[in-house]
């Protein structure tokens, strides 16, 4: 837990200099997305991560969101191979080659998931029945890496073809897009 500059505590997030990163916390983390181009933001965003902090992918989302087209999926899944191996030049984003080139990879798995169920999202949330899982309360130290839940979306999607899709990986996407609210005792956002 973290006590911010403005006095709230939070799960992470804050302090001199990390202000985004505690707007991050208070008005994106955990909350409930439906929106499949913001669901394949956050997928693309969370592999990104990989070995890395979720700090260091949030400083570069600008850059993502220039590189690979405001995420616009249709756009991505036709990007060449020429347009992703010069973005392993781009200082703005995680310029590793195979995190590169899961994003095209990965849009073409979304795009034939969103033709199969109607929607990515529609897809997705029926893992939770369509609502978030609520953990508020518990200690920062017991909240979980992975899940079942996140085991078989991770299976699922590298079954289909994707990649940087690991239940771990899988498991902070569920954070990330509300799937899972694990705002943990004393954060001011688990008394929302």
């Amino acid at each position: 837990m973290i006590e911010s500059t403005d006095g709230k505590i939070r799960c992470f997030g804050g302090g001199v200099g990390k202000e985004f990163y505690a707007d991050y916390h208070d008005h994106e983390w955990a909350v409930p997305c439906h929106d499949d181009r913001k669901l394949f933001e956050m997928l693309i965003l969370e592999g990104a991560q990989a070995g890395l902090s979720w700090e260091t992918v949030l400083k570069k989302r600008d850059g993502y969101r220039a590189a690979f087209h405001g995420f616009d999926i249709v756009k991505v899944a036709a990007m060449t191979d020429d347009e992703l191996e010069a973005l392993r030049e781009n200082p703005d984003i995680i310029r590793n080659r195979l995190k590169i080139h899961s994003a095209r990879k990965n849009a073409r798995v979304f795009m034939e998931m969103q033709k199969e169920f109607g929607s990515f999202d529609a897809w997705l949330w029926n893992h939770v029945d369509g609502k978030t899982i609520d953990n508020r309360g518990q200690d920062w130290g017991d909240v979980p890496v992975s899940t079942p839940i996140s085991d078989v979306i991770s299976k699922t999607l590298k079954k289909r073809g994707m990649s940087f899709v690991g239940t771990t990986i899988i498991y902070a996407y569920m954070q990330a897009v509300g799937m899972v609210n694990d705002h943990a005792k004393g954060c001011w956002k688990s008394a929302d």
